[in-house]
């Protein structure tokens, strides 16, 4: 970390933190990982001209094959015009398929590709090489916690 960010860092006495005292250290670590964590993703999907939107739509239709756009919107928490440029380019070129509903013919459910999902898997390979490595670090127990200190943080609180 740069040495100018631990100056800024004040130790923390132990136990709860005040609401009223900023986590600097919590937040700059969590900045810092999300940049290397999807840096990872980022820099496999400018192969493909994808970018990160690419990865959280292909991610999702990948782990829940058959949502429908409308519970990918809900997921993401973002609007059809933002997801329309997005899912064509997927659906274009073949990373992801779309079919009527079964009961509702109007309703259109997203499922992956083979190469969908072989690169889904490719980028969720990298990325939890990155957490292995993290995780060797760690005492034993960490991946549990680390799981249930992340979905705290998360305003679903869901654990996968």
């Amino acid at each position: 970390m740069d040495q100018a960010l631990q100056r800024q860092t004040a130790p923390q006495p132990a136990g709860r933190e005040p609401a009223d005292e900023p986590m600097f250290d919590l937040i700059e670590a969590l900045f810092f990982a999300y940049r290397d964590f999807v840096g990872d993703a980022d820099r496999l999907l400018l192969r493909y001209n994808f970018g990160r939107a690419h990865h959280r739509v292909l991610y999702f239709v990948d782990r829940r094959p058959g949502l429908s756009v409308a519970e990918l919107l809900d997921l993401l928490r973002i609007t059809k015009q933002s997801l329309s440029r997005v899912l064509k380019e997927l659906l274009d070129q073949a990373y992801i398929e779309q079919r009527p509903g079964l009961a509702d013919r109007r309703q259109r459910l997203l499922f992956p590709t083979e190469a969908g999902h072989a690169l889904a898997l490719e980028i969720a390979l990298v990325q939890s090489e990155r957490f292995a490595r993290a995780l060797d670090r760690l005492p034993a127990g960490a991946r549990a916690q680390g799981a249930a200190f992340l979905a705290a943080v998360s305003d679903s609180g869901e654990i996968p």
